[in-house]
């Protein structure tokens, strides 16, 4: 079984339109809202695999009702943590070329006393997980080393940790050693501080954070494919490009795809990029069921092109 945390979830709401033209009146060709947040979207693509899973969410206001409500018909057991605040909304604005817009609230603010309660729902559900997966954006009131101080909670247990996350609250989580990140390439650009332009720099980079502490680095890179930087293997896999209907939620896909493939090797890379270039298929956040998967058509190799170019 397999436990998110997503700390800041929202309600999605996402737009379809021919062309966003700013500052114009536009007429929307399609639209839907989802239950969203990094985690949340791991445990539904999880679920839609029938991989177990329980999604922690702080929770509150009639966005945080509407939440839970969403989520029931996934399938997805969900813990809410009551907070005083509301669960934010975000907008995204989908153009048919695969370009996406997004608006997103910040959220609401913790208490220490809320924040405590989070971390201590987590913990006592470890027990009962193989992994724990803390995902997305932080609240205002968890301060920077959240996921670090979560890392550290669940060191002594037998449960391994994944952080997916962006910024302070990543780097400072990297520092306390979790078994698997997930960044994507910007984001491991900012964490090593310097651009990455070629699949060489993006594996330099990997195996820098590897050796302050990480276990294994899982790096999306679009429609490069993914890499995967381990304590064994240096592999690189991609599949067919596809007509990108929608790329929210797909990095979130592929990190559920990785651990619904075992979290380690060669077949869950397949099962990874699988569920991503799925997920990009398909409109808004929805997560893809196993008769959208075709793992069949991705390519792994353990001798990357260094030389190529990041597009």
């Amino acid at each position: 079984m397999i436990v998110t945390l997503t700390p800041n979830p929202s309600l999605d709401r996402t737009v379809e339109i021919d062309e966003l033209r700013r500052g114009e009146v536009h007429r929307a060709t399609g639209g839907r809202v989802d239950p969203g947040g990094k985690g949340v979207n791991v445990s539904r693509a999880l679920a839609s695999g029938d991989t177990a899973t329980i999604a922690v969410l702080p929770s509150g206001g009639p966005e945080g009702a509407q939440l839970a409500a969403l989520l029931a018909p996934f399938g997805v057991q969900t813990v809410q943590v009551p907070i005083a605040g509301t669960v934010r909304s975000n907008i995204t604005v989908a153009e048919p070329d695969g370009t996406t817009t997004k608006l997103n609230e910040a959220g609401p603010e913790l208490t220490p006393e809320e924040a405590a309660a989070v971390e201590r729902t987590v913990v006592d559900l470890a027990a009962r997980a193989s992994w724990v997966v803390g995902a997305g954006s932080l609240p205002r009131g968890l301060g920077v080393d959240f996921y670090a101080r979560l890392v550290a909670a669940l060191r002594s247990s037998d449960t391994q940790v994944c952080i997916d996350a962006s910024g302070p609250p990543l780097a400072a989580a990297v520092d306390a050693g979790p078994d698997l990140i997930k960044p994507n390439a910007e984001e491991l650009a900012e964490l090593v501080g310097r651009p990455l332009t070629r699949l060489a720099d993006v594996v330099d980079a990997a195996a820098e954070i590897r050796k302050r502490g990480v276990g294994t680095v899982l790096v999306s890179l679009g429609g490069d494919g993914a890499l995967l930087v381990s304590a064994d293997e240096v592999l690189h896999g991609w599949a067919p490009p596809v007509r990108v209907r929608s790329t929210v939620g797909a990095g979130d896909s592929t990190l559920a795809g990785f651990l619904a493939g075992g979290g380690r090797g060669r077949s869950a890379l397949v099962t990874a990029i699988a569920y991503g270039t799925a997920a990009v298929q398909l409109p808004g956040s929805v997560m893809p069921r196993p008769g959208d998967l075709n793992p069949g058509a991705v390519v792994v190799t353990d001798n990357p092109d260094l030389d190529r170019p990041l597009s």
